[in-house]
């Protein structure tokens, strides 16, 4: 199957909602892990680490950095609802099957190689990376669940 194949398998419209209740849900999973994780976030040690987008001063984001993380987030559950579009027809035909396998799918290729860097290149406490981890997997596991009911 070719790229432009690919490209039409993708129900647009959906996969553009899709990615708009993932932005949702990863705005609020976000929000209650850092609200669960504020002490790494306050700590001075870790100030130098931040972006200039999360924290151009020592304090609390400005509101600019809550736009980029909606549209970043947007943009990713765009890009996995598309993902989800291309691959449905290679996962189990019932619902927690397909839940499970995509997730684990995503999981896999996101989010312990991007821990396994993280772990490698920056200064950060591994609880929180393992507190990332998860936050992700939740997001993951509900968004999946969305892209299921809406993505047929």
């Amino acid at each position: 199957m070719g790229y432009l194949e690919l490209i039409q398998k993708i129900n647009w419209k959906m996969a553009i909602v899709a990615g708009i209740i993932f932005m949702v849900i990863a705005y609020i999973v976000h929000t209650i892990e850092a609200i669960l994780t504020m002490s790494f976030y306050t700590n001075p040690a870790y100030f130098g680490v931040w972006s200039k987008l999360m924290m151009p001063t020592a304090g609390p984001p400005p509101a600019s950095f809550m736009l980029y993380s909606l549209v970043f987030n947007l943009i990713t559950g765009i890009i996995f609802a598309s993902l989800y579009c291309w691959v449905g027809g290679l996962l189990p035909k019932d619902f927690s099957g397909r839940l499970v396998v995509f997730v684990e799918v995503l999981f896999a290729v996101t989010v312990i190689p991007g821990s396994l860097s993280m772990i490698l290149l920056f200064n950060l406490p591994l609880a929180l990376i393992v507190y990332w981890a998860i936050s992700s997997l939740v997001i993951y596991f509900l968004a999946t669940w969305v892209f299921i009911k809406l993505l047929k």
